[in-house]
């Protein structure tokens, strides 16, 4: 008995899965470019299902009976996941050192403190790569580790843009914004992120004006880009509240700005306050070295 198929046009996710499962193709008489072809099909089989890809002029079937697939390699393969297979050691996989990311959750504007924005994976990634990327130049163990940082900031820093953008948006989303593109400068991927950085930690001052985390990273970002008359000023408000890397800074921008005697002054005294900082004493080695950089300091390998 012959049965008159309507031929339709099969996805290429479907053809895909036919070709992979050995599907056969039979030449369909008559069929061109249109899709409204039809195709004459031996129903015999009634468990068997017919479909048509009229531009290929061909008819897959894609389901067949037990007797078709006996022989079939897919259908008779081995479970590798569940049997050993002979002369091939099966690995064994274990977890250990298992870490938790603390969650942390910030307003997402000012005017709204129970909007909360879910930011836990973007500060362990800035606590990450700040010693690496924090100050210019960027200090990475290798390239790839470099390329990873870069790609994955570009990614987070798309994504916090926007709540950052909101006229209304909250200093601690300024704030990370700011570390993010700041980061981004360092790192060399476009002037875009130097102008976001300044913009962002600007307002986040404006929002805090005593905060020392903010004058000490706009007073950074601005002495490390040149500015170290204007960056001194935020700098010196972020050291006046003991914030240590803000006198690191002050002595980076004396030394740019070609006063290595009071840039080694500084990082003394600094010394004396903090006698076991491994960090300090290794940038005042780099200043008696007639350096310029004092974070270009060798990572932790």
């Amino acid at each position: 008995m012959n049965k008159s198929v309507s031929a339709k046009l099969v996805s290429s996710a479907l053809l895909v899965s036919l070709v992979a499962t050995g599907c056969e193709s039979l030449p369909v008489p008559g069929i061109g470019s249109s899709s409204s072809s039809t195709a004459v099909v031996d129903n015999t089989d009634t468990a068997a299902a017919i479909e048509a890809d009229t531009t290929g002029g061909k008819v897959f079937k894609v389901k067949y009976d037990s007797n078709e697939l006996k022989n079939d390699p897919l259908v008779n393969s081995v479970d590798i996941t569940a049997t050993n297979l002979p002369g091939i050691p099966t690995p064994n996989v274990a977890v250990s050192d298992v870490n938790y990311i603390p969650t942390v959750l910030i307003p997402k504007t000012r005017n709204n403190p129970d909007e909360q924005l879910d930011v836990s994976l973007l500060d362990d990634f800035i606590n990450e790569i700040s010693p690496n990327a924090r100050h210019y130049p960027p200090n990475f163990n290798s390239k790839s580790d470099q390329y990873y940082a870069k790609e994955k900031l570009k990614e987070l820093e798309k994504w916090l843009r926007p709540f950052a953008e909101d006229e209304n948006a909250s200093y601690e989303v300024l704030l990370r914004a700011a570390k993010l593109n700041g980061m981004g400068r360092n790192l060399d991927l476009g002037s875009n992120f130097a102008v976001r950085g300044s913009t962002f930690i600007a307002k986040a001052i404006d929002r805090q004006p005593n905060s020392a985390e903010a004058n000490f990273i706009y007073g950074m970002m601005l002495s490390e880009g040149g500015g170290f008359k204007e960056g001194k000023k935020y700098l010196m408000k972020a050291a006046s509240q003991s914030y240590k890397e803000a006198e690191q800074s002050l002595a980076q921008a004396d030394l740019l700005n070609d006063n290595r005697p009071a840039a080694l002054s500084r990082l003394k005294s600094l010394q004396q306050k903090h006698p076991n900082d491994a960090t300090i004493a290794k940038q005042i080695e780099i200043v008696e070295a007639g350096k310029y950089y004092i974070w270009d300091l060798p990572t932790a390998k």
